[in-house]
């Protein structure tokens, strides 16, 4: 396994595999990965010639008084688990080679898909996500790049940004991997105490009851909404930051469920901000 630290030794290396005519799977990641991260590079494995993990905590998708300076690294700890996934490349870029002095170019998707559920509560963020994944789309050369379900609004926006700007890959969305207890995996759940651990069960716990609302018959978004807000504050450490109903394919608002919608959830335990979704067949 490789381990490049130099965007222009990345490029070289991906045009000459490409120029071969083999296929890069890319899963792009922030570090300190998890099991969610490590069915990506498995699915990347089985579908691609060569796999490339990046790990970058890319700074222009943290807002102000978010943790970009907390968020948990660990490289070596990293590079051990993808060695025994059998990666190809790790790539690990510094700051200063992906955004250099004088650094003014970014890329963004607008509309109602950007500026809803986290893109409201963290202006700015999707502008950094979509900038740092063209860039390394452009530097990786990926046939097919592995996003998680977790982070379903990214990877609809990412969707959206291949498709309009002609990006020759397509992206490849894999399920939510969840604890044994049902929550969600994410790099942020090592923030939690135990009482917070605990409460956080009630994001996966209260779209399943949703779920099964829905699935009883009721078509009110409102309802629903207020259904899941009702169990939430059951836990005296939940503060929500948002929860929506919309369609599944390109978050738009909803007056009746029907069809394919996204349940979606933004829930702060103490300062830790977890998300969480369920899609749902009507």
């Amino acid at each position: 396994m490789q381990i490049i630290k130099s965007v222009a030794e990345m490029q070289q290396w991906s045009s000459e595999q490409v120029r071969s005519g083999r296929r890069i799977g890319l899963v792009p990641t922030m570090g300190y990965l998890h099991e969610g991260h490590l069915s990506l590079v498995r699915e990347a494995r089985k579908q691609c010639d060569l796999v490339v993990v990046s790990i970058f905590v890319n700074p222009i998708q943290f807002g102000a008084g978010e943790d970009f300076e907390e968020y948990p690294r660990d490289l070596t700890r990293d590079c051990a688990l993808l060695e025994k996934e059998q990666v190809d490349v790790v790539f690990a870029p510094g700051v200063k080679d992906m955004y250099p002095e004088g650094y003014s170019t970014f890329v963004e998707v607008q509309g109602e898909v950007a500026q809803k559920m986290c893109g409201a509560s963290r202006p700015g963020h999707f502008r950094g996500v979509t900038t740092v994944c063209s860039k390394l789309f452009h530097i990786c050369q990926p046939t097919l790049a592995f996003f998680g379900q977790k982070d379903a609004q990214q990877a609809i926006i990412l969707e959206k940004m291949v498709r309009e700007l002609n990006f020759p890959l397509q992206i490849v969305r894999m399920p939510i991997v969840r604890e044994a207890d049902g929550l969600a995996m994410s790099s942020r759940n090592v923030y939690l105490n135990p009482q917070q651990r605990q409460e956080a069960l009630v994001l996966s716990q209260s779209l399943r009851a949703a779920e099964q609302l829905i699935k009883d018959g009721e078509r009110d978004p409102e309802k629903v909404r207020a259904f899941i807000k009702d169990i939430i504050e059951t836990k005296p450490g939940a503060q929500i930051d948002y929860i929506e109903i919309n369609r599944a394919s390109d978050l738009a608002s909803l007056d009746r469920i029907e069809g394919t919608v996204l349940i979606a959830l933004a829930v702060k335990f103490g300062t830790t901000r977890l998300i969480d979704n369920l899609m749902v067949e009507v």
